[in-house]
């Protein structure tokens, strides 16, 4: 469980606080991204955020193929990722610690 916990604890944390900030927003996702874009100083942080975003998919990617996941089941963390970039690895993190949670004890059964 100890490789769940943390990114379990951030990813409902951040999630509830995205959650939580768009249903107060006085504008749309699109509209703050592009006010986000309008200035260079601010430009620079969102270009350096979606480059990380670019590296976790990669990353996400490469390590499903490695684990034997098709490409398609990586899809939803890598929309994830592209809309809300935090929470897409996050999720991963989750489901492959708790894939991999159930496939230790499935195979401490069968000993």
């Amino acid at each position: 469980m100890k490789s769940v916990a943390l990114p379990l604890i951030a990813l409902l944390a951040f999630a509830s606080y995205t959650v939580s900030v768009m249903l107060q927003a006085e504008q749309s996702l699109i509209d703050f991204g592009i006010s986000l874009m309008s200035r260079p100083d601010t430009a620079q942080v969102v270009i350096d955020l979606y480059l990380l975003a670019t590296l976790a998919g990669i990353w996400m990617y490469q390590d499903a193929r490695k684990r034997g996941w098709s490409a398609l089941a990586v899809v939803p963390y890598l929309l994830l990722t592209a809309v809300f970039v935090s929470i897409g690895p996050l999720l991963y993190l989750v489901v492959r610690g708790l894939q991999e949670r159930k496939r230790s004890v499935e195979a401490t059964q069968r000993i």
